[in-house]
Order: structure tokens, then C-alpha cells, then sequence
């Protein structure tokens, strides 16, 4: 499985983001609507959200904080589409595994996705803002 792909994977439901970005369901679901992120839907509609996700939601959250309002946001992050690479990916095979996965593993998988998990040897974004979640 290639590494854009994992990132991409829907693993996430939205109380874990919620608890791992600080910020509210309405929140999030302002900024789906905004396309700033797009995540997958279950057949039950649930949103489910990838690493890529979590990692957009931390930087708008950071562009916030310094003052920025939502067409600033716009402006610095592109809108995700359907066909983007970055678009979060749910098929039936991750589906079935992400059903097997416990909120514990999951949450154990995006600790260890944060630290060993650098894209293309750069340092992620995220990973100091989400520090205080884990003892690293």
C-alpha cells in the first residue's frame, strides 16, 4: 500500500478529531462545508475522517488562531476536491479494516504515524501541536 494512500485511508470517526484537534463537531463540519476538507462517508453517512484530514484540520485551527478568517484560509490552503490526491478514500477493504480497528488502535496509530511517520523526510506540522496528546 503506497504512503499517500494510508494517509488517506478513512480510519478516523469524528470524536477521535475532535478530541485530537480541539475543536467542535460544528467546526469541522464548517470547514467540510467550506471544502477545506472532505471526509469520507460511511453507507450510514458518518463521516471518517485520514491522517491527511486531522493534519489540514490542525493547520486552519493554527491559521485561526493567528487571525485568519475563512477566505484567508482559502486563499493559503486550495479547497480538496473529488479527484484530488488528498481526497480521503474509503473502499470496501479499508472499510472492512478500519471496522476491525478499536478506538484505542486508532488513536495508538496516529501517535505512531506522528512520530515515525514524516512525509518525504520533512518534519510534520502537526507533530508538536499534537505532543501534548501523547508522552513521546
Amino acid at each position: 500500500m503506497s504512503e499517500e494512500i494510508r494517509r488517506n485511508m478513512a480510519l478516523f470517526p469524528i470524536g477521535i478529531v475532535m478530541q485530537l484537534t480541539d475543536l467542535t463537531a460544528r467546526q469541522i463540519r464548517y470547514y467540510e462545508q467550506h471544502q477545506l476538507i472532505m471526509p469520507a462517508r460511511t453507507s450510514g453517512n458518518q463521516r471518517l475522517f485520514s491522517y491527511n484530514d486531522v493534519e489540514r484540520l490542525l493547520e486552519i485551527k493554527k491559521l485561526i488562531e493567528r487571525g485568519a478568517n475563512i477566505a484567508g484560509i482559502k486563499q493559503v490552503m486550495a479547497p480538496v476536491v473529488k479527484e484530488s490526491p488528498e481526497t480521503t478514500v474509503m473502499t470496501e477493504d479499508t472499510e472492512e479494516k478500519r471496522k476491525e480497528l478499536t478506538d484505542s488502535e486508532l488513536y495508538r496509530r496516529l501517535k505512531q504515524e506522528l512520530v515515525t511517520g514524516n512525509r518525504r523526510g520533512q518534519v510534520s506540522l502537526i507533530q508538536g501541536e499534537l505532543s501534548r496528546f501523547f508522552k513521546i
